[in-house]
């Protein structure tokens, strides 16, 4: 019966994963509880997953991977890159490496963060579609997580199975041989080939528009001296040199959806129209018709001289996110006001401050310059411009390297444990002045650390109940029909595509116990099997949705959903003929 209901608990949580509408740590809190309720779990127990070690090393390497943002050092590798050329095939070879590079001592998400704006800036520049950079470095920060245990949190998970099972976890650089290998191929094939199957997103032309977005959704007021005044819809467009299409009218707070051509427009109706920043200035300024968020800023106040716009994307995390402009109070809170926004592969049908914001989305914001940077790093998203380095900051980048490079050691010499290591090297961090107090608790990803906090325990159920030997057992039939190296391939795969739709992190709690009970059934070590559990935690190439660093491309990229398996699929090929043989060489059987 037990298992029964662990089984009926996890097939709910991978449909609600793959739905997508309840954010993934709350699934996970319904995973635990209904485990609790059920009595599987007993309610003494149901947090010790967040005093894990795994959850505690996540928490801390999140802050360290800060930490090292605000020294400058990435600013700094950036600023060199920046000297590559006009090559592409250079451009993007040299970014996929600096971020496969610091994404293997930082998170993924964080280090491709950094190096989106330099990557959109040199595309511009140089006239190529960003299209061609973004998704090769968004699967390079995947690829350089997966080389050491620090590098994502499926390393530091299978790490701490492995010392449940064996006393000893994985070490700081055990990842490295299979990582290297695999990320080396992975690097290889992403820029000489893969970037080719991309499908070319055409750049805009004006230094404004960042990337190319073709989809805005706005509205513009018509005001009593707007040349649209009295005129029909179908005047409008067919007069209009802009491309744009008039999703709707808005009149004394009444919505006209799909208006017919014939509707003419009086004072102080709003056009909900879908256009691109380009066409979108040409319209504005052919009919005298007014942005609605343009609302004009206090002219005694500080900077309003000088009023700014910028494309930023929503960040995972940001508090943006499952709110609307509208109950956010965007104007009077953060001091901007909301223009546009685009959702690539989903049409935006509600008013614009009635837009409830995801991961992605790509918002026109307007603000005083000075403050409008500072205004999107504290409500979680990301300017779509190239950032200078951060001046003052050098002199930090020597101490930051010091004290990590000393956690470092300290774990490789078996001095200390990673999960007392790294939270020490945070409190350094922070008491050294290198990352300030109020961006401690910010640098975490919360929505992580309960997920693992709640998984944890509903993976140790699986194992607990015998859910996970039953299903090693299903597998293990096989095992007298097919060869080893082919039982790590499933292995492999499987979690390959279970990342792909669900979390890693969930991915690897729920694989793990099962990877283990299969190796102990085929009298093979476990090694190789959680090696191919981490790996394949690691390769979710085939969906935006599949990691957070795919998602956060996918906007200013420019792609459809099914862009990313053009060159995902080929790559994940890859990863599975090169991985195999290189576990089975390293960690043998």
């Amino acid at each position: 019966m037990e298992q029964i209901l662990v089984f009926g608990t996890l097939l709910m949580v991978l449909f609600l994963f793959a739905w997508g509408r309840i954010r993934h740590d709350f699934v996970a809190l319904i995973a635990l509880f209904t485990l609790v309720i059920s009595g599987i779990i007993s309610p003494a127990g149901a947090f010790e997953g967040f005093g894990h070690p795994a959850v505690i090393t996540v928490a801390a390497v999140l802050i360290i991977g800060k930490g090292l943002e605000h020294s400058g050092l990435i600013d700094l590798l950036g600023k060199y890159v920046m000297r590559v050329g006009k090559n592409l095939l250079l451009q993007i070879a040299a970014l996929s490496l600096l971020v496969a590079v610091a994404s293997a001592f930082m998170n993924n998400v964080g280090a491709l963060a950094i190096m989106m704006p330099i990557a959109i800036h040199m595309a511009r520049k140089n006239g190529h579609p960003p299209s061609y950079i973004l998704m090769p470095i968004a699967f390079a920060s995947l690829l350089g997580g997966m080389t050491t245990l620090i590098g994502t949190p499926p390393n530091i998970i299978i790490a701490t199975f492995r010392g449940q099972e064996l006393g000893e976890p994985f070490g700081m650089f055990d990842f490295s041989p299979v990582g290297l290998l695999l990320t080396g191929g992975g690097l290889i094939f992403i820029v000489l080939l893969g970037w080719r199957m991309i499908p070319k997103r055409t750049a805009g032309q004006s230094p404004e528009e960042q990337f190319d977005i073709d989809d805005y959704i706005t509205e513009l007021e018509v005001t009593k001296d707007s040349k649209a005044l009295g005129k029909s819809i179908g005047e409008l467009t067919d007069k209009s040199e802009a491309d744009v299409q008039v999703l709707g009218i808005v009149r004394e707070k009444k919505r006209i959806h799909a208006p017919e051509p014939e509707e003419v427009l009086l004072a102080k109706d709003i056009i909900i129209l879908e256009t691109d920043a380009d066409e979108l200035k040409t319209f504005i300024s052919e009919t005298g018709l007014k942005l609605v968020g343009g609302r004009k800023f206090r002219k005694d106040a500080e900077g309003s001289k000088n009023i700014a716009v910028e494309e930023a994307v929503v960040m995972p995390g940001s508090r943006l996110i499952g709110r609307t402009a509208a109950d956010l109070r965007m104007r009077s809170r953060y001091g901007i006001n909301l223009l546009a926004v685009a959702r690539r592969e989903q049409k935006i049908r509600r008013r614009l401050d009635h837009v409830i914001f995801q991961t992605g989305d790509v918002l026109l914001l307007q603000g005083r310059e000075h403050v409008l940077g500072d205004t999107l790093v504290s409500i979680g998203c990301l300017p779509l411009a190239h950032r200078g380095l951060r001046l003052g900051y050098e002199t930090r980048i020597p101490i930051a390297l010091g004290i990590f490079g000393t956690a470092i050691l300290l774990v490789v010499a078996g001095l200390l444990p990673v999960q007392t290591a790294f939270p020490m090297a945070a409190l350094a961090m922070v008491l050294a002045g290198i990352l300030p107090v109020k961006d401690v608790y910010e640098s975490v990803d919360w929505p992580v650390i309960v997920l693992l906090g709640a998984m944890i325990p509903v993976g140790q159920a699986l194992e607990t109940t015998g859910g996970a030997e039953q299903i090693a057992t299903a597998i293990m039939g096989l095992g007298e029909v097919v060869p080893a190296w082919a039982m790590l391939t499933i292995i492999l795969v499987v979690t390959m595509f279970l990342s792909d739709i669900i979390n890693n992190a969930a991915t690897v709690v729920l694989m793990a116990p099962i990877a283990i009970s299969i190796a102990a059934g085929l009298g093979h070590s476990v090694d190789p099997f959680l090696m191919a559990v981490a790996i394949g935690g690691s390769c979710a190439f085939l969906t935006p949705i599949g990691h957070q660093s795919n998602t956060l491309v996918m906007g200013p990229g420019g792609y459809k959903f099914t862009d990313y398996w053009r060159m995902g699929l080929p790559l994940e090929v890859i990863i599975v003929l090169i991985g195999v043989p290189a576990i089975m060489m390293v960690w043998p059987l």
